[in-house]
């Protein structure tokens, strides 16, 4: 432990104990899931069927949340504010920020498949923190500063009229909170929804109360309780949250279009029947062994998608900071480890994919160091500004280029993954593209038994069909890859604050160290893995730190 790593762990035991998180439910082991990898270590389907018991957690807290008031208000105020020619604007970071994309992108998919009336186009958007970029890696720190939301309000240009949906796991996400700030000042109607009870977050957390208790922001608690996985907040709390304001903008769509809208908890428990049926926990528990057994034996796996393919995207890209994976690598780097998985429509090129997948230019940010500056950044981020523009997200090609990297293996795997049957086009444009490939898979996401329930504007059951299974694979996989220590994401990369003090709790419970020492240990190992070669596959953190316990 060096004095530079000895003086940045002092300074965040004394001076950020608001990113001391640990009392919030979202932060929490959950005693359903305890016994999670054992699960798997008896048998994937075992495993599966641990997984999904939370999600009937979600079902309690949405039928409490759509026989409130608060979200009448919400989905009612949505519909005033776009029948008055205003935007509906979600905020987010991290997880709930791919689900602010993906809200808006499945509005504008409305409106471009004719469902939804062309002059409500641009009546839906996103503020992601980061940018568009962000989709598909976080950029460091970004979350912890409520200038830069600020700065995202202001560069969107909402005004008098607009409503702001901010969404945040936690409760307590700075950007987002920012968003709330500049929007409230803009004389915007707020929503604020989040996962952790209210009265919990005002008693401990000064920028949470501040919007909780300002009057002029209508608070939607989705509290559901600790995560199946230990703080991994890309499972039920985006789950709630991309029910409860998806839900919303179904109905926005509906009155719009004349069209009944369901009984959203009675739509949702039906999804959760079907997926816990025998047959599609089998298929489930099948297919992520499978991949598994594909990365065991050094191969990769590439998902070739079309409708859904910023569903697949966004489950693919929270693999990285979850479970310490390679990141998607720039096109031309030939030195960084591929990712294990990855994202391709075969029918475009990568600037049409995304073009047909949002439905609207990128959004990407151009700040300079005036700017960071300016927004009060500390100085290692200002005086080497993040490149997150256009032209850096566009070399990650997501499209029908540089598909040999992806073959490089005989183990390497090409993944047809679709919800029901493939368009002709995609199927063709597969079939053309991945002959190299030495093995092939289908997955139709229907033959396993992953219900297609009610025909919605905007799809929104389909949406939640994809991310419910997708989460179990992804986090199922993982498990069996030994990334996963009792319920913990023992993996997980301290890439900012919320996440330092969530590897130091890691640390503290499996190490028995107390959270002190666990933080001094995380910021040792944070300079160590600073040191390693660019091209090495860095550990996390907290193995790191373990190693030298465990």
């Amino acid at each position: 432990m060096s004095v530079q790593s000895d003086r940045a762990a002092e300074d965040f035991l004394r001076n950020e104990t608001q990113f001391h998180l640990g009392f919030l439910p979202t932060e929490q082991s959950n005693p359903l899931t305890r016994d999670l990898e054992d699960r798997f270590r008896q048998s994937p389907v075992a495993g599966v069927n641990c997984l999904q018991r939370v999600d009937r957690e979600v079902l309690a807290m949405s039928r409490r949340v759509f026989a409130s008031l608060e979200y009448r208000k919400l989905a009612e105020r949505m519909l005033e504010t776009i029948k008055a020619s205003h935007r509906v604007v979600f905020s987010g970071c991290g997880a709930t920020g791919r689900l602010s994309i993906l809200l808006e992108g499945m509005w504008r998919d409305a409106v471009e498949r004719g469902v939804v009336a062309r002059e409500y186009q641009d009546a839906v958007s996103s503020i992601m923190t980061g940018g568009d970029f962000a989709l598909i890696r976080a950029v460091e720190f970004f979350e912890d500063y409520a200038a830069f939301g600020v700065r995202q309000v202001q560069e969107l240009g909402m005004g008098e009229g607009d409503m702001l949906v901010a969404i945040t796991e936690g409760g307590e996400t700075s950007s987002v909170l920012g968003t709330v700030q500049e929007a409230l000042r803009r004389r915007c109607a707020v929503f604020l929804l989040f996962n952790n009870p209210a009265e919990l977050l005002a008693a401990h957390i000064d920028r949470s109360r501040e919007a909780i208790e300002d009057q002029r922001v209508t608070v939607l608690d989705l509290s559901c309780g600790p995560m199946a996985l230990a703080g991994s907040t890309r499972m039920q709390a985006t789950t709630s949250e991309m029910l409860v304001a998806g839900a919303a903008l179904e109905e926005t769509a509906c009155a719009l279009t004349g069209c009944e809208a369901l009984d959203w908890a009675a739509a949702f428990e039906q999804l959760l029947t079907a997926l816990e049926a025998p047959v599609c926990v089998q298929a489930l528990a099948d297919y992520l062994a499978l991949e598994a057994s594909i990365y065991r034996r050094g191969g990769t796996v590439t998902y070739f998608v079309d409708r859904f393919l910023l569903d697949v995207f966004t489950d693919t890209a929270e693999r990285t900071p979850t479970f310490m994976l390679p990141p998607f690598r720039k096109s031309g780097d030939a030195e960084s480890p591929r990712p294990w998985a990855f994202v391709k429509n075969p029918c475009f090129s990568t600037i049409e994919t995304w073009r047909q997948t949002l439905h609207r230019p990128l959004r990407c940010l151009a700040w300079n160091s005036e700017a960071l500056y300016a927004m009060g950044a500390p100085e290692a981020l200002a005086a080497q500004p993040p490149r997150i523009d256009v032209a850096e997200m566009l070399k990650i090609r997501i499209g029908n280029e540089e598909i040999m990297e992806r073959c490089v293996s005989p183990e390497d795997t090409a993944v047809l993954l679709t919800f029901g049957q493939p368009s002709e086009e995609l199927a063709v444009a597969y079939e053309k593209l991945t002959p190299d490939f030495r093995k092939h898979v289908c997955a139709d996401l229907s033959r396993w038994g992953v219900p297609r329930l009610a025909h919605t504007p905007l799809g929104l059951l389909d949406h939640l069909a994809v991310k419910l299974a997708l989460n179990t694979i992804s986090t199922g996989t993982m498990v069996l890859m030994g990334r996963v220590k009792g319920n913990w994401m023992s993996w997980v990369a301290a890439t900012n604050k919320k996440l330092i003090d969530r590897s130091a709790r890691l640390v503290s419970e499996l190490a028995e160290l107390d959270y002190a020492e666990s933080v001094r240990r995380i910021f040792a190992a944070r300079e160590e893995i600073a040191r390693m070669p660019a091209n090495a596959t860095p550990p996390s953190p907290v193995q790191l730190v373990l190693s030298q316990y465990i």
